[in-house]
């Protein structure tokens, strides 16, 4: 439980980066960006892997690329999901899961697979 509540705020930190960087996207408060980010870690658990399996023939013949429109739609239907998040179209959408992608995949680096923050120390 840990582990999912840090990566939920990873993405919600890649959410907030999305508000500023993205013209399209706003989050009306900080619990909504939260919340988005928690619900956006849900989608992502339980309807993504369903629609990569119904999409898995488009995925197959796009080399992998239709992966990115899956996130996107992802983050619309947390944007339409949530009333204080509004995203104004698909690139923004496309735009914000890149760089939740990114935020994640660099928090990944300091939090392990199971979630916990890893401190390596090398002794001499």
């Amino acid at each position: 439980m840990p582990g999912f509540l840090l990566r939920a705020l990873l993405v919600a930190l890649g959410l907030w980066l999305s508000t500023i960087w993205v013209n399209g996207v706003s989050i009306d408060t900080p619990a909504t960006l939260v919340l988005a980010g928690v619900l956006l870690g849900l989608v992502n658990a339980v309807v993504r892997p369903i629609a990569i399996l119904l999409t898995l023939p488009m995925t197959v013949i796009t080399l992998g690329f239709f992966l990115l429109v899956i996130n996107a739609a992802m983050v619309g239907l947390v944007a339409w999901m949530l009333p204080g998040m509004h995203i104004a179209g698909f690139w923004a959408a496309f735009l914000t899961s890149l760089i939740c992608s990114a935020v994640g995949m660099v928090g990944s680096w300091f939090i392990g697979p199971k979630g916990r923050v890893e401190v390596f120390v090398k002794r001499s």
